[in-house]
């Protein structure tokens, strides 16, 4: 087609118009941007908080790029890629980022283990609040590693499944019951039960094989998954309101114009704020699913038996303290005084 121009330039006009068609010849053949997709895990089903906090983050991502960003998301650990694994993960290459449990990733940075120290935190705002004074630390210490903080997810209030009704602190050596981080095992042994910190998945296999007959975990996560098969009753200790940590490879956030770095961010900040609100009334919906299920809720707890685990929390929340440095203390002690 070129050749077929080349007389009609002979006069200004024919020029100009050659000129627009020959533009439009190189935008034609010239390649498209590719799009980019990020594959993002979590070890939680896809209605569990976690679950629902990628489903938003990957739609409100969509629509504020356009369709340039997009997730490819994996539920329920199906990539076999446990929270504590994530990090590695993301740093081989092997997903882009992910949605982790806090706890589990305490043995990189203790910082990441606050918002599972036991009865530090009672109530909704005193968990935001506190989280948000320590992420900045939460932010240093994915930096460090080569990861991007994109949101948080505070779950439901923790209780414990068992197979049993827990009548006091004389229960807790009848258990063998799975823990969610090195702090809560350490606890739960201090206070007579025979517990292990282990990812979910193993836990589920723990119980099908009748080696657990208790789990530490929300109501969220135990009706994410269904616990009420193997554990039909729940005791509300409120434990702790631990956190979730949405993030992607550094690497591929920066590979991103700016433009859109800041689309992806306020698709993040978005899906924390809606995070929150779905916090409000989680509790409850969760207790009617897992009452429809049969399973027995005793709120409040016995006494004595959240007097036990208190006085065994001690110890662990001291020998924290003295591994998370002076800024990751100076936060639990205010959390303390609320």
């Amino acid at each position: 087609m070129l050749p077929d121009l080349l007389p009609s330039m002979r006069s200004p006009a024919k020029r100009i118009r050659a000129f627009v068609i020959l533009v439009a010849l190189l935008l034609t053949a010239a390649p498209a941007t590719a799009q980019v997709t990020w594959r993002m895990t979590t070890e939680y089903p896809e209605n569990n908080i976690s679950g629902i906090g990628l489903v938003t983050f990957a739609k409100r991502v969509s629509e504020r790029t356009n369709g340039f960003v997009t997730l490819a998301n994996a539920f329920d650990n199906t990539l076999k890629i446990s929270s504590g694994e994530m990090p590695r993960a993301a740093a081989d290459g092997r997903i882009a980022g992910g949605d982790a449990f806090a706890g589990a990733l305490s043995g990189i940075d203790p910082v990441l283990g606050l918002s599972t120290l036991p009865f530090l935190v009672q109530s909704v705002d005193v968990a935001r609040a506190t989280n948000a004074r320590a992420r900045p630390l939460y932010e240093k210490a994915f930096a460090a590693r080569g990861l991007k903080l994109l949101y948080l997810t505070i779950w439901p209030a923790t209780g414990l499944w068992s197979d049993r009704s827990l009548a006091g602190a004389e229960d807790l050596p009848t258990l063998n019951l799975r823990a969610y981080d090195a702090n809560s095992s350490a606890v739960m042994r201090a206070a007579g039960a025979n517990a292990q910190f282990l990812p979910m998945d193993a836990a589920i296999a723990g119980l099908k094989e009748r080696r657990l007959n208790a789990v530490l975990t929300s109501g969220d996560g135990g009706a994410g998954r269904k616990l009420w098969d193997h554990l039909p009753y729940f005791t509300a200790i409120n434990y702790a309101m631990p956190i979730s940590i949405a993030f992607v490879r550094t690497e591929a956030f920066v590979e991103l114009s700016e433009p859109m770095q800041r689309e992806v961010l306020a698709a993040a900040a978005e899906t924390e704020q809606s995070q929150f609100a779905l916090l409000a009334n989680r509790t409850t919906e969760n207790y009617a699913r897992m009452r429809d299920n049969g399973v027995k809720i005793a709120e409040p707890a016995p006494p004595s038996l959240v007097a036990a685990l208190r006085s065994a929390a001690k110890d662990a929340i001291a020998a924290w303290e003295a591994q998370a440095g002076p800024d990751a203390t100076a936060i639990v002690e205010w959390a303390k005084q609320q």
